[in-house]
C-alpha cells in the first residue's frame, strides 16, 4: 500500500508540472443583435511566444510596455489565425480587446448581424506554428439550445465544420 501512494504522488508531481497547451473559444449569436460574439481563452505564456515570433519582436503581456500597440499587435496576430465563415461566406469579425485572468487572456470578438441558416465553419491555427502539441478548442452555442456543439483543432486539422440541426 505504501509503494501504490508513493507512485500516485509521484504521477501527481508529474501531471502538475508537464505543460499542456489548449485555447478554448466560445462563439455565441446574440439574440436581439444576432451578432456573433467570440471569446477566446489563451495561455498568454504560449501566446508571447507566437507573438514574438509572428511579429518579429519580443513581447509581455502582463508589463506591456504599451498597452495599446500590444492589443493591436495581438488582434492582428488572432484575426490571421481565426476565421468564420456562415454558410460558405466569409464573416467579418472585429477585434474588441483583451483582459487578463490569471494564466491566461481572454480575447473578445464580434460580428455584425447574420444569419445562420446551415452550418458554421471555424477556422482556428492559434497557437499552431510554434507549439505541435496545442489543441484548440470550440464551442458554438446555436441560438435556443444552451449545450454547445464542439470542435477539436490542432495540427493537421485547423478548420471544422459544424451543422445546424433543425
Amino acid at each position: 500500500m505504501h509503494h501504490l501512494s508513493t507512485v500516485l504522488i509521484y504521477l501527481g508531481w508529474l501531471v502538475s508540472f508537464h505543460p499542456f497547451f489548449i485555447s478554448l473559444t466560445e462563439i455565441r449569436q446574440n439574440s436581439n443583435s444576432k451578432n456573433l460574439e467570440v471569446a477566446q481563452k489563451i495561455f498568454w505564456d504560449d501566446l508571447e511566444v507566437s507573438l514574438s515570433a509572428y511579429h518579429n519582436e519580443s513581447f509581455d503581456i502582463l508589463n506591456p510596455k504599451d498597452e495599446k500597440n500590444l492589443s493591436e499587435k495581438i488582434g492582428t496576430y488572432l484575426t490571421s489565425h481565426f476565421e468564420i465563415s456562415v454558410d460558405g461566406r466569409k464573416v467579418r469579425l472585429n477585434y474588441l480587446g483583451f483582459e487578463v485572468e490569471e494564466d491566461a487572456i481572454w480575447a473578445y470578438y464580434e460580428s455584425n448581424p447574420i444569419s445562420i441558416s446551415t452550418q458554421i465553419e471555424v477556422r482556428n491555427s492559434i497557437l499552431l506554428q510554434e507549439t505541435n502539441s496545442q489543441q484548440n478548442i470550440v464551442h458554438m452555442y446555436f441560438p435556443g439550445n444552451s449545450i454547445p456543439r464542439s470542435l477539436l483543432l490542432g495540427i493537421g486539422e485547423e478548420s471544422g465544420m459544424l451543422k445546424i440541426n433543425k
